[in-house]
């Protein structure tokens, strides 16, 4: 069968929401799936950890629905993994899993770079609360100012959340 990239991308997505209504991997999601050549890679989340186990699970049941289906020629690759520190985050559930932690947003328009404290998920947006110093007028030293920035998912060019080793 000549299946566009698409078309297949799609199939396999649909097969990874169905398996992830088994209680033992509901708390797995789909980050995101590309395709290189004969190479699919399948990158997931967790609202707890993805383990080695969860990856081959999830690996040998898109092997077998692609060569039961003949999706794809009989050389290929499939690498399921987890999405990793320092890739963006991309859903609503990744954002929330995050609440708490330092991100770094990206906004489009300018791409000013906004870091601080996830400390709100809604359905539209995010809420980041950082420091900054600022001068105040009539006073000679800067004082510290808590912002609390609302940003639309829609704005958000890129977020990552900030890793740190203290």
């Amino acid at each position: 069968k000549d299946e566009t990239l698409s078309d297949l991308l799609e199939k396999l997505s649909q097969l990874i929401s169905t398996k992830f209504e088994e209680l033992e991997l509901a708390h797995l999601f789909l980050v995101d799936m590309k395709q290189n050549g004969e190479t699919i890679q399948v990158f997931l989340d967790s609202d707890s950890a993805v383990l080695f186990e969860h990856c081959v699970l999830v690996s040998r049941y898109l092997e077998n629905h692609i060569e039961e289906n003949k999706w794809m020629p009989e050389k290929y690759t499939i690498d399921v993994s987890s999405a990793g520190v320092g890739t963006p985050l991309k859903s609503v559930r990744q954002y929330k899993k995050n609440i708490g932690r330092t991100i770094n947003v990206r906004v489009k328009d300018n791409h000013k770079h906004i870091e601080g404290e996830l400390t709100k998920v809604g359905e539209e947006g995010i809420v980041v609360t950082y420091q900054e110093k600022v001068k105040i007028e009539g006073r000679k030293k800067k004082e510290l100012i808590t912002y609390n920035k609302e940003i639309n998912y829609q704005d958000i060019e890129k977020t990552v959340v900030k890793i740190s080793f203290n």
